[in-house]
């Protein structure tokens, strides 16, 4: 624990100017981000008696051990860079509002040649037109099922719609008329285009036209007696009415807006937005926050700006915010969001009539959704405390292991040795910070020899990282040279991974230093020590693992097993296992730890097989990659043309230069060529070639994220 007074800043040395901040821990890690009109006022207040300041402060302030500073001409200036840091640092005190599920959205994917409507989740893509968003799935589908009725738009996936395009017969859908099957030719590209733009027309709140339209048509046939089509017609106009059932109207006027309300007590703070479009609710959704500091609602609005339209653009930002409290100063935030959508944006309180009203209820669905996440989050969180003193108790250690890192070993009979790192923090899980690893120094299978091997690779790291001072790389030779891949196995991402310049908003520095060349203060590949390692087994592996730290002269991290058969917890040196009771909060949180970590290694092992199994000749070839495989596979049809080729003819594919292909050459001549293909009927010798013969059955198609021996630098992705 740090001593505020230590880092402090001399008196005049901080500038009274606008500008953000950084404090940072003793491992260079950024804790917490701000903003400020004047630096100098608002760096001062963290700065005075500790028992004066929040509780969350005072823990804040007393983790870290030093602040920075960066310099910018404007507040909306100050404010962009802070929501870049934010998203690029992910500081463990800033307020972040955690949302508990993502939310569905009804999609139109614009971007193809014949749009598709369908539900989706996570980031958003460009050239996709999304509604919502929706609390349920089921309310999309619901709606559009109603809505396929007037609009029959292509909702089937590309592989059906390939199929059918191949047959000539379209889905069941286009028989039953919620489809136009564009992929049999009932209609043109253009025709459909025009139906999925109607669609998202009446999606966004302009129905009256479409309604009067039909009800003429309806009118018209019956005049001319052509009494199915005015009764297929009345039936459309039906549906269309209960699809806007679905969004009762809220506000006559027909407004396009987002509403937001706060709910909050000491510690904590729920949000709920609503969209309205076009007089109608939209979408829904929530957040729930802790708070770090005596943070006013104005203050959690502003984050809450922040989260819901930092990566938003044009008609997603509407054209009026209705908010409980204004930020202070408002003009700032007011100009960032009229800059994110490109023209006017109206950030008011509503006092009175309809607007209020809806405010209202919107405040009251914030109070709903904090008392819900109190009664879930008291009990958690006193039960995570509870298991981390157990856990202290049981191992005798000075004190509650707040990172805890857990390592796995998996195989099949052998083959495909890997292993995997996975972080908890504070009793949660920091899927950022996963690894996995190929074993590499030997080959068979030996789980204790497999663990002292990466318990050393990743110690070996983190005393390289501890000894950088001043200079941080990204380690990709090392983990390439190391055969370390990253990765946080979750499908969601994402997360806060971001890599991106500021964006020339910056204005000054730290003593003058740009942020883009100072140390990032993003937690690197193996910087940050645990408390705490635990291994999946028993005395074998926690002997390699002490082993392997002794090795390196690290004392001062714990080191423990627990064991499958008996859920005993082994100890370095003891001959007896620590055996804590079947209803321990401890013993559920390690072996969440251990289940997590056998999970995440042994998803990775099976990619790796499949991966194995899927080869094919040219992935010997080194410095051969996916794309001029799935060129020199494309320009001779298969391997086996390929292997008969002269080196000139290779040196005919765009990208393959001499060296390269007699590299090609020597290795496919090394390559035994696999069995031929052989009729079991008749004995005959099959003449179609055998082998690797399209983009598809190369084992490393776009998009895999294992590939031997290089990392993985996509964040975020499970393997």
């Amino acid at each position: 624990m740090a001593d505020p007074s230590s880092y402090r800043p001399k008196p005049g040395q901080i500038p009274d100017s606008p500008g953000v901040y950084r404090f940072r821990d003793e491992h260079r890690r950024v804790i917490y981000v701000g903003k400020a009109k004047s630096l100098r006022q608002r760096l001062a207040n963290y700065f005075q008696d500790l028992a004066g300041l929040h509780p969350r402060t005072r823990t804040m302030v007393t983790t870290a051990a030093s602040v920075e500073w960066t310099v910018v001409s404007t507040e909306v200036e100050a404010l962009q860079l802070e929501y870049s840091w934010i998203k690029e640092y992910d500081p463990r005190f800033n307020v972040k509002y955690r949302d508990d599920k993502s939310y569905p959205y009804l999609a139109v994917t614009m971007n193809e040649e014949f749009p598709r409507v369908q539900v989706m989740r996570g980031h958003k893509k460009k050239g996709v037109r999304y509604f919502g968003p929706y609390v349920h799935a089921w309310a999309i589908r619901d709606t559009v099922d109603l809505l396929l009725r007037v609009f029959p738009v292509r909702t089937c996936s590309a592989g059906v719609f390939k199929n059918a395009s191949r047959t000539g017969r379209p889905c069941l859908l286009g028989y039953i008329g919620k489809c136009s099957a564009p992929c049999v030719g009932r209609v043109s590209a253009e025709e459909h285009r025009e139906l999925a733009e109607d669609f998202c027309d009446f999606m966004t709140g302009r129905t009256g036209t479409y309604l009067r339209r039909l009800e003429r048509q309806m009118v018209e046939a019956a005049e001319e007696m052509e009494y199915e089509r005015a009764a297929r017609l009345r039936d459309d106009i039906e549906a269309l009415r209960k699809a806007m059932e679905k969004n009762a109207v809220v506000l006559a006027d027909a407004t396009d807006a987002d509403l937001i309300a706060v709910a909050e007590d000491e510690l904590e703070a729920a949000v709920q937005i609503f969209h309205v479009r076009g007089g109608r609710v939209r979408g829904q959704r929530g957040w729930v926050t802790d708070k770090v500091e005596e943070v006013t609602t104005g203050a959690l609005v502003e984050h809450a700006l922040q989260q819901l339209y930092g990566e938003e653009s044009g008609d997603a930002v509407p054209k009026e915010v209705l908010v409980p409290a204004l930020p202070e100063p408002v003009e700032p935030a007011q100009e960032w969001l009229t800059g994110r959508r490109g023209s006017q944006v109206s950030l008011r309180v509503p006092q009175r009539g309809d607007k209020r009203a809806l405010m209202e209820t919107v405040e009251r669905n914030a109070q709903q959704a904090l008392v819900l996440h109190k009664t879930k989050r008291a009990s958690d969180l006193t039960t995570r405390s509870r298991a981390l003193e157990e856990i202290a108790d049981a191992l005798e250690l000075d004190s509650a292991p707040l990172r805890i890192e857990c390592y796995d070993i998996s195989h099949l009979q052998g083959d495909d040795v890997v292993a995997s790192m996975v972080v908890f923090e504070d009793g949660l899980q920091r899927k950022g910070e996963y690894r996995r690893f190929q074993i590499k120094g030997f080959e068979g299978q030996d789980d204790v020899r497999s663990m002292h091997e990466v318990i050393t690779r990743r110690f070996r790291r983190y005393l390289v990282e501890k000894e950088r001072t001043g200079e941080w790389t990204d380690g990709t030779a090392d983990e390439q040279a190391e055969g370390v891949t990253v990765g946080d196995g979750t499908a969601d991402g994402s997360d806060g991974d971001v890599r991106g310049d500021v964006g020339g908003v910056v204005g000054g520095g730290t003593n003058g230093a740009h942020p883009l060349t100072e140390e990032d203060g993003r937690p690197k590949r193996f910087a940050y020590p645990p408390q705490l390692v635990v291994v999946d087994g028993g005395q074998p592996q926690v002997a390699a693992a002490k082993r392997a730290l002794d090795e390196l002269g690290i004392d001062d991290i714990a080191v423990c097993g627990l064991a499958k058969r008996l859920e005993e917890v082994w100890l370095p040196d003891q001959d007896d296992p620590v055996v804590l009771p079947r209803t321990s909060e401890g013993l559920y949180l390690l072996q969440r730890v251990r289940d997590e970590a056998h999970r995440f290694a042994i998803t990775y092992q099976r990619t790796k097989r499949a991966k194995r199994f899927r080869s094919g000749p040219l992935d010997d070839v080194p410095g051969l990659g996916e794309t001029r495989k799935q060129a020199l596979i494309k320009h001779f049809g298969s391997v086996k043309k390929l292997r008969s080729a002269t080196i000139d003819e290779i040196c005919e594919v765009p990208g393959i230069g001499r060296k390269t292909a007699e590299t090609i050459a020597v290795t496919l001549a090394q390559a035994a060529p696999a069995a031929p293909a052989v009729n079991t009927a008749t004995g005959e010798i099959m003449e179609e070639d055998h082998e690797t013969r399209a983009p598809e059955t190369t084992a490393d198609a776009p998009g895999d994220p294992v590939t031997a021996g290089v990392p993985d630098e996509r964040r975020g992705q499970e393997p």
